[in-house]
């Protein structure tokens, strides 16, 4: 816990650097332009689409039943937009995710170098993996939301599946980038192997730091011309989220990967005075007499 907590602190104080700042802006236009493109475009046909299949569908009609019962008629307004947005929030932080991934993770951790100025690199990682890592995982994501949506409307289920699920993501993401210039491939399963537990919790703090601009986009559902403006405001916290939490994941990676090289190091067997390093087993030392 203790590294977890120092790894926070550092990555706080990194992030308000002028550098880390400006690596916002690239993916928050890269996600404005796709996203807010779709939904301005495409925001009236896709209403019209799921109020259609909503009022036809069973599983929505004891929701209208209740309002009207409630005297909420009104609200029913609401429920088009609200579920357009369930289904859109995933698809939106999954693809920040790989912006930053591809986009600013590199030049994070580039940031950091300077912290850990005696970590030889070993590039066990490459751009063409991150690509692979980051869809294959969105993809996994993407299937476990599709299964669980369900649940999402079930207390208490709907406070906890989304953080889980994101951190799962991040988690998976950030540590391939985080370790993919200085460890290498055997080195990074160590690391993922040994602190799966923290590096997940690391993911789920991020889910739940994820949640604020989540409930500021489906309150905006409720008062619709305030969604555009709503929908900028989002996009740029999660982008900032994901950049706060690359630095958290590279302080605590980059840490941990100096402590498993100091550790091996110590371990190591003693070079021989010629330079060669012994490494024998009982059975094979024979006691040498004087001559």
């Amino acid at each position: 816990m203790n590294d977890i907590l120092r790894a926070f602190g550092r990555a706080l104080v990194s992030q308000f650097h002028p550098r880390m700042l400006m690596l916002t802006v690239l993916p928050f236009v890269l996600a404005t332009v796709l996203w807010g493109g779709l939904l301005w475009w495409g925001w009236e046909p896709i209403m019209g689409t799921t109020r259609a299949l909503l009022e036809g569908s069973a599983f929505t009609s004891w929701i209208y039943a209740a309002l009207e019962w409630m005297n909420l008629q009104s609200l029913r307004s609401v429920i088009a937009p609200l579920f357009v947005l369930t289904l859109a929030v995933p698809l939106v932080i999954a693809s920040m995710l790989v912006f930053i991934s591809l986009c600013s993770v590199p030049a994070v951790v580039k940031h950091l170098e300077r912290s850990y100025p005696d970590l030889a690199k070993s590039r066990g990682g490459s751009v063409f993996g991150s690509v692979v890592a980051s869809f294959g995982n969105t993809f996994v994501f993407l299937l476990l939301v599709i299964v669980t949506l369900p649940l999402w409307l079930i207390p208490p289920f709907f406070a906890l599946i989304p953080p889980v699920l994101w951190g799962w993501l991040t988690y998976r993401v950030m540590t391939y980038d985080a370790l993919a210039e200085h460890a290498t491939a055997e080195e990074r399963k160590t690391l993922i192997k040994r602190h799966r537990g923290a590096l997940l919790t690391i993911g789920i703090a991020v889910g739940l730091l994820g949640s604020a601009p989540t409930l500021l986009w489906v309150w905006s559902a409720m008062i619709i011309f305030l969604f555009p403006v709503v929908l900028v405001g989002t996009l740029w916290l999660y982008v900032l989220i994901f950049i706060f939490s690359a630095l958290w994941f590279g302080h605590f990676c980059l840490r941990a990967l100096a402590q498993l090289r100091a550790e091996r190091l110590a371990t190591a067997p003693s070079p021989a005075p010629g330079g060669d390093i012994i490494d024998l087993a009982p059975s094979d030392i024979r006691r040498i007499e004087p001559s």
